[in-house]
């Protein structure tokens, strides 16, 4: 998969995964995201101008030592593999957030990036009855397999059985 450009929202399908689809330690692989110079270049103008993340000679004089992804641009990067690989065919109700983020290694023009995403914990809700929390450790890595990013969080998702019918 290359870079997508932006493209409108299909409709959603009826969703094929609810939270009873996440049993605690499941593991699920995914994704295959090239990243570009341009796309590189483009997130950093408008989200994080910092000059390792927009101009060679800069990021050749930084710990990054040659242009080097934003980060942020890498969890969005993160995201929409999610997106493609499972959260558009979901029962998804959003996230209360994450709990933990790091990043491991640069991400450079040219790497290929995929995710592993495995369940930490998985619980019903007790004040929303048709609610199930996940609670997941994913890890981003390169065509290496070297890990660029981890995060925990949660994601809310409707239960099958409040689905309807």
């Amino acid at each position: 998969m290359t870079s997508p450009a932006h493209l409108p929202a299909a409709a959603s399908p009826a969703p094929r995964y609810f939270w009873e689809d996440f049993p605690v330690g499941q593991v699920r692989e995914f994704g295959a995201y090239r990243v570009t110079r341009d796309a590189i270049l483009a997130f950093a103008r408008e989200f994080d101008p910092q000059p390792f993340h927009l101009d060679d000679t800069a990021a050749e004089a930084s710990l990054f030592g040659r242009l080097a992804a934003s980060g942020w641009h890498t969890c969005a990067m993160a995201m929409r593999m999610m997106c493609d690989a499972y959260l558009l065919e979901s029962a998804s109700l959003g996230s209360p957030g994450l709990e933990k983020l790091s990043w491991k290694k640069p991400v450079y023009p040219g790497d290929t990036l995929h995710v592993r995403l495995e369940v930490l914990e998985s619980r019903a809700l007790a004040s929303r009855p048709g609610v199930g929390m996940v609670r997941s450790r994913w890890e981003v890595m390169n065509q290496d397999d070297e890990t660029v990013l981890t995060m925990e969080g949660y994601g809310m998702f409707r239960r099958r059985a409040s689905a309807p019918t």
